[in-house]
């Protein structure tokens, strides 16, 4: 079982001055529920190397057991540091992809091609594609086989504008993300800001915020098992 977690490769909160990234829950419980199923995971982002913590989600309020696990595991943070390039993965060698959230992904992930492509290439092999909070922005452009938008009539959720709105970053953001999923004609759905939401739909799973990282790692595994 090769399961494979992208991250952003950008750092900069829009015109702020301030830092931004991936949201170190949402790597760090995929990460451990992945492994603890003896899965074998790749770690990939579009710059390769390091990729950039959101500062914010280092912060006290914001740990939890598979964060404090991550800082304890000096594997896992060598890992990190060696992001393989996003555009040397081939989709052929990973039995599922998962995109760990954070703002960074609206920036460079929600457009970058190699992404896309992987994206379309596993969602019609029917493996399963999921991201959570920030990162379903990574389904902006990406098409189905048909060629309609790929969440087009699609179950999904994501960071919610009510969310976006009590930290404050919604002028900040290049788009909002809820609005943005029902534009590309998804059925859009949430529950109350912060608590776990998870949405699988055929092999699309979708998360709405840090929370859910839990539930999404969970179904991934549960779809590649059945």
């Amino acid at each position: 079982m090769k399961i494979l977690i992208v991250l952003t490769s950008h750092s900069q909160l829009g015109d702020t001055g301030q830092k931004t990234g991936f949201w170190l829950e949402e790597f760090a419980t995929p990460y451990y529920i992945f492994k603890d199923a003896n899965a074998d995971v790749t770690l990939a982002s579009p710059n390769g190397g390091q990729p950039p913590l959101d500062p914010k989600s280092d912060e006290p309020d914001f740990q939890t057991e598979a964060t404090e696990r991550f800082k304890r595991d000096a594997d896992a943070q060598s890992m990190l540091a060696n992001t393989q390039k996003l555009s040397d993965i081939s989709p052929d060698d990973y039995d599922a992809v998962f995109y760990a959230g954070g703002h960074g992904p609206l920036w460079d992930l929600a457009e970058d091609r190699n992404s896309i492509t992987l994206i379309e290439t596993m969602y019609a092999s029917g493996k399963p594609v999921a991201a959570v909070c920030h990162a379903p922005a990574v389904l902006r452009h990406t098409v189905a086989p048909d060629g309609a938008p790929l969440v087009k009539g699609k179950s999904v959720t994501g960071f919610s504008n009510t969310e976006e709105d009590a930290v404050q970053l919604s002028e900040v953001v290049p788009f909002m993300l809820e609005d943005e999923l029902k534009a590309k004609g998804a059925n859009y759905s949430k529950t109350d800001d912060w608590h776990p939401y998870s949405i699988t739909d055929g092999n699309l799973i979708t998360g709405q915020n840090p929370a859910s990282s839990d539930p999404v790692a969970k179904a991934v595994l549960k779809i590649i098992k059945h």
